[in-house]
């Protein structure tokens, strides 16, 4: 039995542990906050990227990041399934997400890589050859046969050639297709003769020819002018106009979801082509798999998410818990002091975190208890706590690496191709995200958000999520990070468009794979036949309209259901939406109260495309002159 001196030895002793493990914990914790604080300072330095930064809005950043580590504690982690990287499943993960994993597994399938390859340019088909040569290397260092060299792939090409000869999956030299050429425009903005931009200059942007084409001369040792444009404040920073193209601004929910799949796998071969003439590399995380949650709402993924949503309300595009979190910040929160930045109770915030598990979905939870800041509170914790970050893991990465590029307008470039490609669920949920911080900017006079507060003070939110350890150059990144969401946020409008020479792309790669479809027995065969007869017996009795510019534009939801228009080269969709309303009594006040009606190009060399009412349809004819008109209904 321990005597008295021996019990007070032993409580000594664990006071003194508990004193040492406590002088441990604060000297942690300063050590953190000077870390932090050392960031800040280097985020100052005229020399870094990050020298718009404020003193104030790094502060802001500090306090974020303070908040967030607080909120950790004691909390669970994330059990994640780590694994090496491995470069030749990276590089394989890579020419699966281009829509090229034919070439990776040598099967034939009815996939997309053989139209896809044979409507690349040049320097996209290079890049293209560079990924699969280097997944073929690493195959053969470890010893593992290749389902096809490069070789077999990719002919050598000529260098008088423009484009590589389209190639087949199985690794034959495919019929040739109608390709793809870079129509040739000048240049999208004039030399800076004095090399640094002014407060009122206005960057041109032109949709017309790929990014990586534009940025060319980085290639061939020449100074590229875009990249003499450095920003030095934020009021220094150019405007973008846009080259509105004469067949109209596409916007990502234009287009069918087949199609916006393709556009996908263009961004990424034109992303990394774009990246590797800006000389940089396009890294990329690997995937791991968590223990993500498919019931709730914090932690789940946002696929998990939408699919419990539509059950309750179909259509739905953003989670339904997101969605009020914003509603509830603008009803309330828009005009108070400090919103985003002040944090709510964290007794409160857990409290209602738990109430929102249990009761949002039954319909009970009661939004009047929830104070502004506690909302927003609740808003960055969903963000935070997905199991795949809102930019997603693979592409973190590359969202960071766009801080490096000198140039404002090769920074929106490189934003514009990783917006597109994000996966569905995520580029929405962005948008709305973007869309209530644009708010919060806007009424900067009464909340004293400005865009730089708002910016640091959702990067950390965007860029730290659940299972990942802060390190310090992870969170310098961040502050990196929030230039970007400063853009994101300004120019959301024009990221969320599709350039021309993307629907160039797809325009030809629907019309190469129309292309190589045989029949493949007697009975599809008859089934073809008949249709072109079909086709044919239609083509002769408007032969009349094609060859004088008529189209015939079908409106199923009208009194007057078709109507043949003569086009001529200023009629725009806007027209042809103006002639239904007037023929239909659109005047009326029953009418006004109808859903609005979009003009629509459906099939041809497209999947489908609702069009800009600023849309030359005689522009849209020459370049998909078997599409259906149809005038319907926006889903969005």
């Amino acid at each position: 039995m321990m005597d008295l001196k021996d019990c007070g030895g032993v409580i000594l002793t664990a006071f003194h542990s508990f004193r040492i493990h406590a002088d441990e914990q604060k000297h942690a914790a300063d050590n953190r906050k000077a870390t932090y604080q050392r960031i800040g300072s280097m985020s100052l330095s005229p020399s870094a990227p990050e020298r718009c930064v404020s003193r104030d809005s790094m502060e802001d950043y500090w306090s974020e990041m303070k908040n967030i580590e607080e909120e950790r504690q004691g909390g669970p982690e994330e059990l994640m399934e780590r694994a090496s990287v491995d470069e030749a499943e990276l590089e394989e993960a890579w020419l699966q997400e281009a829509g090229l994993s034919t070439l990776v597994t040598g099967t034939q399938s009815d996939g997309p890589a053989e139209a896809l390859l044979s409507t690349l340019t040049r320097s996209q088909a290079a890049m293209v050859k560079k990924r699969l040569d280097n997944y073929t290397q690493t195959l053969r260092k470890r010893n593992r046969q290749p389902m096809r060299h490069v070789r077999d792939v990719f002919s050598t090409p000529d260098a008088s050639s423009e484009l590589t000869p389209p190639v087949s999956p199985n690794g034959q030299i495919a019929p040739k297709l109608p390709q793809w050429n870079a129509p040739k425009v000048p240049p999208s903005c004039p030399a800076d003769t004095n090399g640094s931009g002014s407060a009122s200059e206005t960057v041109v942007l032109s949709f017309d020819v790929p990014y990586s084409e534009g940025a060319g001369a980085h290639r061939k040792g020449r100074e590229c002018q875009d990249c003499r444009r450095i920003c030095k404040d934020d009021r220094d920073l150019p405007s973008f106009q846009i080259v509105r193209p004469r067949q109209g601004v596409t916007r990502v929910n234009d287009l069918s979801s087949e199609d916006i799949k393709k556009i996908g796998y263009i961004s990424l071969i034109e992303l990394t082509t774009f990246y590797d003439f800006l000389g940089i590399e396009m890294k990329r995380n690997r995937v791991v798999r968590s223990r993500a949650r498919d019931c709730g709402i914090f932690g789940v993924p946002l696929t998990t998410l939408l699919e419990n949503d539509q059950k309750k309300s179909p259509g739905s595009r953003v989670p339904l818990v997101f969605k009020k979190l914003l509603s509830k910040l603008e009803q309330t929160g828009l005009q108070t002091e400090g919103i985003l930045r002040v944090p709510g109770s964290a007794s409160r915030v857990k409290h209602l975190r738990q109430e929102l598990e249990l009761k949002f979905y039954e319909d009970r939870f009661d939004w009047d208890q929830v104070r502004q800041n506690d909302a927003a509170g609740l808003l960055k914790m969903f963000i935070r706590e997905l199991p795949n970050p809102l930019l997603t893991q693979q592409h973190l990465p590359a969202f960071t690496a766009a801080q490096s590029i000198s140039s404002p307008k090769h920074q929106i470039q490189a934003l514009h191709l990783l917006i597109l490609l994000l996966p569905e669920a995520n580029r929405d949920t962005l948008k709305a995200l973007l869309e209530f911080l644009r708010k919060v900017v806007a009424y900067e006079e009464k909340n004293r958000m400005s865009l730089w507060n708002v910016s640091m003070i959702v990067a950390p939110n965007l860029f730290t999520f659940r299972g990942k350890n802060v390190k310090q150059e992870e969170m310098q990144g961040a502050v990196a990070a929030a230039q970007l969401v400063r853009l994101l946020i300004t120019h959301q409008d024009l990221l969320w468009t599709v350039p021309c020479f993307l629907i160039s792309h797809i325009r030809k790669m629907n019309e190469a794979a129309t292309g190589k479809k045989t029949p493949t027995s007697e009975k599809s065969k008859r089934r073809l036949l008949k249709r072109w007869n079909l086709e044919k017996e239609r083509e002769r009795s408007e032969v009349t309209d094609f060859r004088d510019g008529v189209i015939r534009v079908h409106a199923p939801l009208h009194a007057k259901v078709s109507m043949a228009i003569q086009l001529n080269a200023e009629m725009k969709a806007r027209d042809i939406m103006a002639r239904f309303d007037i023929e239909n009594g659109r005047g009326s006040r029953s009418a006004a109260r109808r859903q609005r009606q979009y003009l629509f190009e459906v099939g041809g060399n497209i999947g489908e495309r609702c069009l800009d009412p600023d849309a030359h349809l005689l522009d849209v004819y020459r370049v998909n002159p078997h599409c259906e008109w149809v005038l319907k209904s926006r889903l969005t």
